[in-house]
């Protein structure tokens, strides 16, 4: 419904809607994927002899569809709703943002065509090939104009901490990409192309982006949601404002220079390992200055937790965020990295933020953001975001509880020794003593794949119910 006032723009909230829906979409198959990889780590044979469906295929596709699929979707819903609210105008260049959500379903769909086809560039994060680079560059670049463009129209003088974070994500993705993605084609006819980096040197812009792609895509976004929807669904203000800003900047800070820690006992001069070492232990503040500052925030309304799933995916993600962000500086100490580096205790790590942090705070915003923007005040099922809620939790707990198990299990038979200097176990029977917990992070895979699909159904079930309206609402009344 319109405001007759000229001073009351309206809201584009068509395009958050599209996002919120593709992040739900897309969050299944992610996960879906993961699960089938997941199985195919515990039963090798599982699909086997089909090449596409292989896991050195399957695995990629996996990272992309949950990392740049499913949360990359969901960072565009919500940083378009928070600072079309927080800056009270509609969203500069409506069009504009109509093929950001085009162009980057397009991203997807051909990355989930060519990672299965073999194209890639063989990188951890970055596999996709030149032509798909370019199209990202072209998304993301638009994505800026953008969302800086509606912060340069706001009708506010203050810009709200969370489009501080929104937009250091925005900003340092596209440097990450561009410089990490360099490569000369082989043809304007081929896929195929070559790296602009060799060894070593190679090895450090992949985790310089590998760990900032952590650091600003999986961290600096979605705390942007952190500061937005956890006030809000706490009906709270920030706990603090001042340590929210001081958060901001350590951060962003003292995360650019933690990469090399990926790289312990390589290649790469000690030194440099060295920095990337004491950077990770010092980003433990900053992280936790920004965990504190969230949970705090119910400071006087801890009560709601027992009624609101909501606020308890919000909360537990915390929770996650302060967990990874004490083990991540942990395992970056070079003897505890000795021990841990290339076992399932990495996996666990990676999964305890991914699962925890990211899809928990993900889905907490959503399910306060959905039906909104079908003229809601709540989801179809609040029992179903219960049920939820502990669906994801148990799968959460039993994946990274049998990745710890089995990657400290690991890391101590390598390197155990007989006297006389030669390996206590073989390899294979490291790989045979890991089996049960490869098939409890199934399991655990599982649960929160059939979490991701009752929320769908919820979604859905939101959007057909009555009452729903237009995604359209005036500027002047906060959502």
């Amino acid at each position: 419904m319109r405001d007759s006032s000229p001073a009351a723009p309206v809201y584009n909230d068509r395009v958050v809607t599209q996002f919120a829906i593709a992040a739900i979409v897309w969050g299944v198959v992610g996960m879906l994927v993961g699960v089938i990889v997941a199985s195919q780590l515990a039963w090798p044979e599982f699909l086997g002899g089909i090449s596409w469906l292989s896991y050195g295929r399957l695995r990629p596709l996996h990272t992309n569809a949950v990392i740049f699929a499913f949360g990359g979707c969901a960072l565009f819903a919500t940083s378009y709703h928070v600072v079309q609210r927080t800056c009270q105008v509609r969203l500069f260049a409506p069009r504009l943002a109509e093929f950001t959500f085009w162009g980057w379903q397009a991203v997807i769909v051909a990355a989930a065509i060519s990672l299965p086809m073999g194209y890639t560039q063989s990188k951890e994060y970055a596999e996709l090939e030149w032509p798909i680079d370019l199209l990202i560059a072209v998304v993301w670049v638009a994505y800026a104009i953008v969302f800086f463009g509606t912060i340069g129209m706001r009708r506010v003088r203050h810009i709200y901490v969370a489009n501080w974070f929104f937009g250091a994500y925005i900003l340092t993705i596209a440097l990450l990409h561009i410089v990490n993605s360099a490569a000369l084609p082989v043809s304007f006819t081929s896929m195929k192309s070559y790296s602009a980096y060799a060894g070593v040197q190679d090895a450090m812009v992949q985790w310089w982006y590998g760990h900032n792609a952590v650091g600003f895509f999986l961290t600096a976004g979605f705390l942007g949601m952190m500061y937005y929807y956890i006030p809000k669904q706490a009906e709270r203000p920030v706990y603090s404002y001042r340590l929210s800003i001081v958060h901001f900047w350590a951060l962003i800070f003292t995360y650019m220079w933690a990469g090399p820690h990926h790289l312990h006992y390589t290649a790469l001069p000690d030194w440099t390992q060295s920095v990337g070492m004491v950077f990770s232990l010092v980003l433990l503040a900053p992280s936790w200055g920004g965990m504190i500052n969230g949970i705090m925030t119910l400071s006087g309304a801890w009560h709601k937790l027992r009624d609101d799933p909501i606020l308890k995916f919000l909360i537990v993600s915390l929770s996650f965020y302060g967990m990874s962000t004490f083990e991540g500086p942990m395992m970056s100490i070079k003897t505890v990295n000795a021990l841990s580096h290339y076992t399932d205790w990495t996996i666990g790590h990676v999964h305890s933020g991914a699962l925890g942090w990211v899809g928990f705070i993900t889905m907490g915003s959503l399910y306060y953001l959905i039906p909104r923007m079908v003229g809601r005040t709540q989801m179809y099922s609040v029992r179903a975001i219960e049920a939820h809620f502990w669906i994801a939790t148990i799968g959460v707990v039993l994946y990274i509880a049998a990745m710890w198990i089995a990657g400290v299990m690991q890391g101590l038979m390598w390197r155990a020794i007989n006297p006389d200097g030669t390996l206590v176990y073989s390899f294979v029977e490291s790989v045979k003593a890991t089996y049960p917990f490869y098939v409890v992070r199934m399991v655990g895979g599982l649960l929160y794949l059939s979490g991701m699909l009752l929320m769908a159904w919820n979604v859905v079930m939101t959007m057909r119910g009555p009452g729903t309206q237009p995604a359209l609402k005036p500027a002047v009344a906060a959502a």
